[in-house]
């Protein structure tokens, strides 16, 4: 099987991908030369795993029929000071006060089944965990 994007160029630092019949629009910041009308790609890499993670989540409340309204995930990078490379990506679901406690680590094992998760290197730890949201 074969994927293939098209990329385009903007204006100053502007790069776009066509990904089927999306456009997805990058920039970087006014301070790095960009207008800031986009994330960057770094920063898209990095949402890709939250969503990932978010999309496996949604599917294992969804078969069970559990709701999602005030469910949301929280994603904290670590940067290795020297390289600027991700060191850890941590990401805490935040669970809702009624969320059953027998799924808790079921639902952490689903995130951690996101296949972009799956194809980044064994030297960036990305750890998932769980905790109730505080309202």
């Amino acid at each position: 099987m074969e994927t293939k994007y098209e990329i385009t160029f903007g204006d100053k630092k502007q790069v776009n991908a066509r990904v089927r019949e999306f456009i997805v629009q990058t920039d970087h910041e006014e301070t790095d030369g960009g207008d800031n009308a986009a994330p960057t790609p770094f920063e898209l890499f990095l949402a890709s795993i939250g969503t990932c993670v978010g999309y496996q989540i949604l599917a294992f409340c969804r078969e069970r029929n559990i709701p999602t309204g005030r469910l949301r995930l929280e994603e904290k990078i670590t940067l290795n000071d020297s390289t600027r490379m991700a060191e850890k990506i941590d990401i805490t679901i935040l669970l809702p006060q009624n969320f059953p406690e027998k799924y808790r680590d079921a639902v952490i094992k689903a995130g951690e089944s996101c296949i972009v998760k799956k194809h980044i290197g064994p030297q960036t730890v990305i750890q998932i965990n769980s905790r109730q949201r505080i309202d």
